[in-house]
């Protein structure tokens, strides 16, 4: 009699599983407020590279999910109340093979560049942006920095 509302809700639980999506500060195409545009010169450049872990933000449906299984399966075993201990015992078994097997996290690795720059009032700063193949900063070269709401960007002056 459950069993039709059962695959409803596990078809919803699987649906609202898929992975997030992630924003950008801004996107290309996309006009954004600049609070201040400044001039100067690269001082120096250095290539880094930084390992971040992304976690799997969707840990908590997959332990679900496998509590849900694994209830499912141990509900075919056993009758009166030798069949509600084999749901129960279905369930912890699926919510920790969920658990532990469900977690898709790695690590990502970031090519960035760190810059001391001198702006033309005399003061250094320095800024670490991801790495741009199409913009690669030398020593002495004549750089913007533009400083949007939270974020700041550095490029060739043009």
């Amino acid at each position: 009699m459950l069993k039709p509302y059962l695959v409803v809700f596990t078809v919803i639980c699987l649906i609202f599983s898929s992975s997030a999506i992630y924003a950008n500060p801004y996107n290309r195409n996309q006009a954004v407020p600049v609070e201040k545009v400044e001039f100067g010169q690269v001082s120096s450049v250095r290539n880094i590279t930084e390992k971040q872990l992304v976690e799997d933000r969707n840990s908590g449906w997959k332990t679900f999910g496998g509590a849900l299984i694994g209830g499912v399966i141990g509900h075919q075993f056993g009758g009166g109340s030798g069949q509600d201990v084999a749901t129960v015992l279905g369930a912890l078994l699926g919510a920790g093979v969920g658990n532990r097997y469900g977690d898709s996290s790695y690590y990502q690795e970031l090519k960035l560049v760190e810059m001391m720059i001198t702006l033309d009032s005399g003061e250094q700063v320095m800024v670490i942006q991801d790495f741009d193949q199409g913009m690669v900063f030398n020593v002495n070269d004549e750089v913007r920095v533009v400083y949007l709401q939270g974020y700041v960007r550095v490029d060739r002056q043009m």
